[in-house]
């Protein structure tokens, strides 16, 4: 959560401060609104998806859970690759892109930077329910609700700090630190997707328990729901969520560690 929301306050900070850099403060109130409406549609979206699963039988439901954590595995991982091939060139592609919306008609120049700011924010948002939803379902607990709740937090402050206050953050040290971290997040959404799959009785191989940590790390202790709820972190994993977890670190980290060719930073 504090990676989803300093992408989208960096994203937003970018459209603020060049908006007031070219005289242009009296088109924040758009911006204002894309941003209020993006808020509104991802917590409707979660909202209809708990509505839509609450009545699901027990199978059906661990189905649910199963898609859930498979999609938020998707966008998770397209997100960390689309800001680490992005990210030298955000500022300056939203700064012509603002360019060319304020020449344009007032209502066009309004509607232009509604729907750019709605689409900001609500990509982060919508990323946001998916891995919520999907890490809740596999670690529901206290530990994962305070967590969201303080990266949302933080990432509130950091955004207001670089926007207002010109507080540095070596931003491509910061996602490739978190980028990292996101793809574990996700390889352990990815078995606890296999397990569902399981429960749901669509996947019944690779089932031999590969080890069992509950004397030593259980799931239900204050360490063992931490890593659960960030890691998904199980104490007896069966064999095909551990091949599930490996071979997506396998595929996903040469890639995303492997060295970029040296594009100047428009941090």
């Amino acid at each position: 959560m504090l990676r989803e929301g300093i992408e989208a306050g960096l994203i937003v900070g970018i459209i603020a401060s060049y908006l007031r850099q070219t005289g242009h403060q009296n088109l924040m109130v758009p911006v204002w609104i894309g941003i209020v409406l993006a808020i509104a549609a991802s917590l409707f979206c979660g909202a209809a998806l708990l509505f839509v699963a609450a009545d699901f039988p027990q199978k059906e439901q661990e189905l649910f859970e199963a898609v859930v954590s498979l999609a938020a595995v998707v966008m998770l991982t397209s997100m960390v690759f689309w800001m680490r091939q992005n990210s030298s060139g955000l500022k300056r592609d939203l700064q012509k892109s603002i360019d060319r919306v304020v020449h344009q008609r007032s209502t066009a120049t309004a509607w232009a930077l509604v729907a750019m700011a709605f689409l900001a924010v609500a990509r982060e948002g919508l990323e946001s329910v998916f891995f919520l939803l999907a890490v809740i379902q596999q670690s529901p607990g206290w530990e994962s609700v305070v967590s969201a709740a303080s990266g949302t937090l933080v990432a509130v402050l950091v955004s207001y700090g670089i926007y207002c206050k010109g507080i540095r953050l070596d931003l491509k040290r910061f996602f490739h630190l978190t980028g990292v971290f996101i793809l574990l997040v996700a390889a352990g959404l990815l078995a606890g997707a296999i397990r569902s799959l399981h429960e749901a009785g669509i996947w019944n191989h690779l089932q031999y328990v590969v080890f069992d940590l509950s004397e030593f790390l259980p799931v239900d202790g204050l360490l063992g729901a931490m890593l659960s709820s960030f890691l998904g972190y199980q104490a007896n994993p069966a064999l095909g969520e551990l091949l599930a977890y490996l071979v997506f670190i396998a595929l996903t980290f040469p890639f995303f560690l492997r060295p970029m060719s040296n594009v100047p930073s428009s941090t």
